[in-house]
């Protein structure tokens, strides 16, 4: 083959080697491209921090519990005083011309005080308009305390104005000193009216009525 050809089948016929480097020359420079082009990932985007300023906290001690009120005591109210009973003072008794009955013996007057004591004239009580002042023996029925005055422990002597008849019969009943217990002086008029028993009065031989004086006594026995 002539010079002249050859060139020309050279110009129409590239080399291979030639070829094959400008192909790796070109893939190098895409690759370079490519991984320039390739997205970068962002960059988280810092915001400014605000300082906020720290508050002092301050704990505060409650306050201390309110006391209660005192107690005001009051004095304790004194209990009354127990009635002052008076016991009239005994007299020596005589025993008088008296029959006694089957319910049991009547009690003498006291000596040194008249029987009778007129409160009127002479013809007077002798007919027994008027009674008179007497000192009876009588014969009392046995005593009741009331139930109310037990519990409550009371005691004492009540001194009756007893207006005893002809027969011995209590007819009106007076009480002339209290016991200090109006329990007891009710009592002891009810009781009296009730079932006690008089000798009556005489005048002249004859029987009058009277106005005789009675102790009733009321006492707890321990």
């Amino acid at each position: 083959m002539s010079s002249a050809s050859l060139a020309v089948f050279r110009r129409t016929h590239p080399d291979r080697a030639r070829i094959a480097a400008i192909s790796v020359a070109v893939a190098l420079n895409l690759a370079v491209i490519l991984v320039a082009s390739r997205p970068t990932a962002p960059t988280p985007l810092r915001l400014p921090q605000s300082l906020v300023p720290a508050q002092l906290v301050r704990f505060i001690d409650p306050p201390p519990p309110i006391p209660p009120p005192p107690i005001e005591m009051l004095p304790r109210p004194h209990p009354p005083a127990a009635p002052v009973v008076v016991h009239p003072r005994p007299l020596p008794v005589t025993t008088p011309a008296v029959v006694p009955s089957d319910e049991g013996r009547l009690a003498a007057p006291p000596v040194g005080t008249p029987t009778l004591q007129p409160a009127g004239d002479a013809a007077g009580s002798a007919t027994g308009t008027t009674p008179v002042e007497a000192t009876l023996a009588y014969r009392s029925a046995p005593l009741h305390f009331p139930t109310r005055a037990l519990q409550q422990r009371m005691q004492g002597t009540v001194m009756l104005r007893v207006l005893v008849d002809e027969n011995g019969k209590p007819v009106q009943v007076l009480v002339e000193h209290g016991s200090g217990y109006l329990l007891l002086d009710r009592s002891a008029v009810e009781q009296v009216l009730a079932g006690w028993l008089f000798q009556p009065a005489v005048v002249d031989g004859r029987a009058v009525r009277a106005w005789a004086r009675v102790p009733v006594a009321f006492s707890l026995r321990e």
